[in-house]
């Protein structure tokens, strides 16, 4: 007699998942386009450089660049823990499925062991009085001192023992290298290319397509004079001011065009040309070996590596110094901050009440609401779900916040190829 497996649950998306997936597809979009930006802007100043634009240019490709590497760093980390990035078997990756069972278990014993007993919860919550205790604790100068004090020591001994040259050969064993020996072209590619197909560049458009309109209109004066600036000298300065005249109504009347009309064909052919541009990364063996020869450049340049380490090691020297002297700014700062906390903990009735009213709640809710469902969901109900189903959940929990994780990395990226390019200039 056979005996027939359970079935596994039914997918069903409840409400809250919905909204949760929306909010993490608006996120990724986000994200994405802030990484196609960084990939526009990067194009475009990599060709003016090309043309001999200004200096200042090359901070914008320095930045743009790095951007692209922070933001595709962090989207292969943030990929990694739900499925292989782009397919790739690549070891460590696809976290969560792979470790599903486990992750069930362990959320199970944790949570039911320690902090479902609704009413240990509740009295220890209100018992303590922690917004009080708090609030009155640090908001002694000597507590606070105390407080920053501990914390600067920690910080102290995590930045005196990174050597720099274990950080610089850290950066370029896990940034460098790998960087050097992946091929940028395809995954960009179809990183754009994926982009595209979901729209999610529109919205970068409209805004790029609203600032010129603005600008525009805000500033004829100095569309006139460059279109005066370039007519022939022996041409009528009358003359001259009709047609710079009639030029700036013309675009400002071509813009407004594009900005009413979704369907304009100018937007038509930036999407023809990013599309374009995606293709060719993946397929035309010219433009990826350009893609992979501009990065080599890059990576290639002693200055580059040189530069990261020069990076580190001020943002270490300025943090130690800052750190270890009591009077230093950054030091009095967060004594008058915990202080400052401390005293409206203290001070402010309602304030301490909706503290310890947040705290008393949110924990007695989830002990007496989901107490039994939580540690059978968590070590039962996830063992029987399929690896699909488990990855899915999870990110609709917790992806949209990762997501910020991707625009952090592209924004910071930008910062630091800003940075890395200025000290270059500066000291080269």
């Amino acid at each position: 007699m056979s005996t027939a497996a359970p079935a596994a649950p039914t997918s069903r998306l409840l409400p809250t998942d919905e909204d949760r997936r929306r909010g993490l597809r608006r996120m990724k979009s986000v994200a994405g386009g802030l990484l196609v930006l960084a990939a526009i802007v990067y194009m475009f100043a990599r060709r003016a450089e090309e043309a001999g634009a200004p200096a200042w240019v090359g901070f914008v490709r320095a930045a743009a660049e790095a951007g692209m590497i922070g933001g595709l760093a962090d989207w292969f980390a943030v990929t990694a823990l739900f499925r292989r990035p782009l397919g790739l078997p690549i070891p460590h990756t696809a976290l969560i499925p792979s470790r599903k069972d486990a992750l069930g278990e362990s959320l199970g014993d944790f949570v039911g062991g320690n902090f479902l007993a609704e009413e240990v919860v509740r009295s220890r919550v209100r018992q303590a009085g922690v917004s009080e205790r708090v609030g009155a604790w640090i908001s002694q100068e000597p507590h606070a001192e105390r407080v920053a004090a501990e914390v600067a020591v920690a910080v102290r001994g995590a930045l005196e023992v990174l050597r720099d040259d274990d950080v610089q050969d850290l950066l370029e064993r896990t940034v460098l290298r790998p960087l050097a020996e992946a091929p940028v072209g395809p995954p960009l590619g179809q990183l754009l290319g994926r982009v595209i197909d979901e729209g999610s560049h529109h919205g970068l458009v409209d805004l790029a397509v609203d600032e010129t309109r603005r600008w525009l209109a805000a500033n004829r004066r100095t569309v006139v004079a460059v279109v005066t600036a370039q007519a022939p000298s022996w041409s009528p300065r009358l003359l001259d001011d009709v047609v710079a005249g009639r030029v700036h109504t013309e675009l400002l009347r071509f813009v407004e065009e594009v900005a009413r009309d979704p369907d304009h064909s100018f937007r038509r052919a930036v999407d023809r040309f990013l599309a374009q541009v995606a293709l060719d990364l993946q397929h035309d063996r010219r433009t990826m070996r350009r893609a992979d020869e501009l990065k080599e450049q890059l990576l290639e340049r002693d200055d580059v590596r040189a530069a990261m380490g020069r990076v580190w090691a001020s943002a270490r020297r300025v943090l130690l110094e800052a750190m270890s002297d009591p009077t230093s700014d950054l030091r009095r700062r967060a004594v008058r901050g915990l202080q400052s906390l401390g005293e409206r903990l203290v001070e402010d009735d309602e304030l301490r009440r909706k503290v310890d009213g947040w705290l008393e709640e949110a924990v007695v809710h989830l002990a007496t609401n989901y107490r039994d469902e939580l540690t059978a969901v968590i070590s039962d109900t996830v063992r029987r779900w399929d690896v699909d189903e488990t990855t899915r959940k999870i990110e609709l929990q917790v992806g949209r916040d990762l997501q910020f994780i991707r625009v952090n990395g592209t924004l910071v990226g930008a910062l630091v190829g800003l940075v890395i390019h200025g000290v270059s200039t500066v000291l080269l």
